[in-house]
């Protein structure tokens, strides 16, 4: 391969019966003595947006005084407030952004007073104003997950991924007059077409690895074979033989992933198909009855996801507004809504904060794994730009002002990372989601009501 710049193609797949295999990024992909940023390996960047409803502590203004999400300094020289300590191990790749408001999922008109909930959500990722129907007329806008998978996504096996962790409506109408539709996603690839998340890891799973087999399919061949990669298992071998020993170790490991993922979707639907009692007795069976355990698993599929090229754009709704989960990881025995009206009492308040901090630690355990995987010139993290954040501000109230958000990730070099921005009052939200677009290569002139761009 030095000699000749012989190389294996980045599109590389193995494919067993109802299997494609997709690889990781190997040296042997780039042909020798050639930079990767001038080959068809190189890699453009991943975007994924992640979904906290129903604000921040921070986001009050005995929070915003306290310093609870937004840092006290502006800049560089800057320490993580409360909610974002958990953040501390990753601060080369943080960008937080402070003030910026969504106006688009505030009422404006008086009917829709109420319909917060219902609004915020749909405005997340579109900065824009849902039409208040519960029929079939939706209105919204196109979401930036889906106008960077409709330009970059469409080389990969899947132009995006949706995920979510909470029950879907599905359809129907829901309260304030709003079709439940603009609460059960963030994805929106038009004005009028949202687009469905998966909840069960299963699903995420066979939407990866899975090759057009029937649900049927799919489960006689787990059945009889027990793993995806018992079914590309000689093609493994013969790959290997032609390897560098350390393409040889990448491709190990990352099977090993696949292996332990895998393992411990079948460790979760054996469990839930035990007949012992469940905390959520109406979830499909492959969702465990663990936040924790279901969000990392989640994660992780991401992670896969973009280490191996299947996708570059993922969504994740880690909850629902109206949700009234316990964490008990977190140490708050408080439901979550509960826990978000807090009255601005300082007690209750700081609860809600501890509660933030707890969600933000999930965000840390995805970024560290795309930090630990190697990936070209590298590693995932170097390589992506990642969207946290929450489309309301103050939950006691439902305002949608100062909304908490953060960037991370180096996005191939467009964004700097280790720093905190202070917006103008007033600023919308969507200049970032527009700053954005931009960094990864989108020039469009606007999103939303934005009003320019942001220099991050």
């Amino acid at each position: 391969m030095f000699l000749t710049k012989k190389h294996l193609s980045r599109r590389t797949m193995l494919r067993g019966m109802g299997v494609t295999l997709a690889l990781p990024l190997l040296d042997s992909m780039v042909p020798a003595q050639t930079p990767i940023a001038k080959t068809a390996a190189a890699s453009k960047p991943r975007l994924a947006c992640i979904e906290i409803v129903h604000g921040a502590a921070g986001s009050t203004i005995e929070g915003t005084e306290k310093n609870l999400w937004s840092p006290a300094k502006v800049g560089f020289d800057f320490e993580f407030g409360e909610s974002l300590k958990p953040l501390e191990a990753l601060k080369d790749y943080v960008t937080v952004i402070s003030r910026t408001d969504l106006k688009p999922a505030t009422a404006w008109t008086p009917p829709e007073e109420g319909g917060d909930h219902f609004r915020s959500s749909a405005a997340f990722l579109t900065a824009s104003h849902a039409r208040m129907t519960e029929g079939a007329d939706i209105l919204l806008g196109a979401s930036i997950d889906q106008m960077y998978a409709q330009k970059f996504g469409q080389d990969t096996p899947l132009p995006s991924m949706q995920l979510c962790i909470e029950s879907i409506d599905g359809s129907g109408a829901c309260d304030y007059g709003y079709s439940c539709v603009y609460s059960d996603t963030i994805s929106w690839s038009s004005p009028t077409t949202p687009l469905p998340m998966t909840r069960d890891p299963r699903h995420a799973f066979e939407s990866l690895f899975g090759d057009g087999a029937t649900a049927e399919q799919r489960a006689a061949r787990l059945k009889e074979h027990g793993s995806v990669l018992d079914l590309v298992a000689k093609d493994v071998a013969r790959l290997q033989k032609g390897l560098p020993a350390s393409d040889r170790n990448r491709l190990g490991s990352y099977l090993e992933d696949v292996r332990e993922i895998e393992r411990r979707i079948q460790r979760i639907e054996q469990y839930n198909a035990s007949g012992e009692a469940r905390e959520l007795p109406t979830a499909p069976i492959g969702v465990p009855d663990s936040f924790e355990e279901h969000v990392q698993l989640m994660f992780d599929l991401q992670v896969l996801a973009f280490q191996a090229g299947i996708t570059r754009v993922s969504t994740f709704k880690l909850s629902r507004d109206v949700c009234q989960r316990v964490y008990p990881e977190s140490g708050i025995k408080q439901a979550f809504h509960s826990c978000s009206h807090h009255g601005e009492t300082g007690d209750r308040l700081m609860e809600f904060a501890r509660l933030n901090q707890y969600h933000v630690t999930k965000l840390a355990y995805f970024l560290d794994k795309l930090k630990k995987t190697p990936d070209g010139d590298g590693n995932l993290l170097d390589h992506s730009l990642v969207l946290y954040g929450s489309p309301m501000g103050d939950s006691n109230v439902h305002n949608h002002k100062r909304v908490p958000i953060l960037l991370a990730g180096k996005a191939n070099g467009q964004v700097k990372g280790h720093q905190h921005l202070m917006a103008p009052d007033g600023t919308p939200m969507a200049n970032v989601l527009l700053t954005m677009l931009h960094k990864l290569g989108i020039q469009a002139p606007s999103i939303g009501d934005s009003t320019g761009t942001f220099d991050v």
